[in-house]
């Protein structure tokens, strides 16, 4: 059986096709303003990459904030379904999953069969997403790319005690101004991200083993800033975690068979 599962996220909308607990073909576009357009599109390009036609899929489920103007799926599925079946379906044994994207961090703790049993949200401040981090990058005049490996240049810590993107922007240039050296001031921006994130595993009591998807899990000094808090015996990373709710949500709907 063939199953799709969309995530419209608030940047990109990723899509993931799934043939018997095997995914055959992922496709991410970006969401622009037309959050029906870029589920259309990705999920078409995803059908070509995987050499079959839409009819072939049995249902198509949607996740994440545009799920709804997606209009293209049998079924709706909430985030933190999605991302606690993702943490099953990559990592049956694991109980916690955190999920950090462009706006929003999430983590929520599941129970064996993969379905969430407590959560929380970051949704007041971008501090504690991916926008954070670009919104620092553009401070500190380097790449999105380049953030990471910077910030494992460093051996200082530094505290980045702002809340809000535009305090912690402020705090940042004035480091800055004092010659702080940028991977010293990355290290403090990822720790201070991984910290707001690490507060919401704590705050639903993590069980040990950690799963991490979303697209910042592929920012390695995220990982490490992560890996350094938590405190976990294992923090998982699929190989493409942005793909991760998608995955879930295409879980879902092979349930619904």
């Amino acid at each position: 059986m063939i199953t799709a599962g969309i995530d419209c996220g608030a940047k990109n909308t990723k899509t993931v096709i799934v043939r018997d607990g095997a995914i055959l073909a992922a496709e991410s576009v970006p969401t622009g303003f037309d959050p029906a357009k870029a589920a259309h599109d990705s999920l078409g390009g995803a059908l070509q990459a995987a050499g079959i036609y839409r009819d072939a899929v049995y249902l198509v489920a949607a996740t994440g904030s545009g799920k709804d103007a997606a209009k293209i799926s049998g079924k709706s599925v909430s985030d933190i379904r999605a991302m606690a079946k993702a943490a099953r379906f990559f990592y049956p044994g694991s109980r916690t999953v955190a999920d950090v994207g462009a706006e929003e961090g999430r983590a929520a703790r599941i129970d064996e069969k993969g379905e969430p049993v407590d959560f929380a949200v970051n949704d007041k401040c971008a501090a504690g997403a991916g926008a954070f981090i670009e919104a620092m990058a553009r401070a500190l005049e380097v790449t999105l790319e380049e953030m990471g490996p910077l910030c494992l240049q460093s051996n200082r810590q530094i505290p980045l005690n702002a809340q809000c993107v535009i305090f912690a922007e402020s705090e940042v240039v004035g480091l800055i101004h004092a010659q702080a050296d940028k991977p010293d001031i990355s290290r403090a921006i990822h720790d201070a991200i991984a910290g707001r994130v690490v507060s919401l595993i704590r705050r639903i009591g993590s069980t040990g083993d950690v799963v991490l998807i979303g697209g910042v899990g592929r920012n390695c000094g995220f990982v490490t800033a992560m890996r350094r808090q938590l405190q976990a015996d294992h923090l998982y990373v699929p190989d493409k975690p942005e793909f991760g709710a998608a995955v879930g949500a295409a879980m879902v709907a092979a349930e619904k068979a």
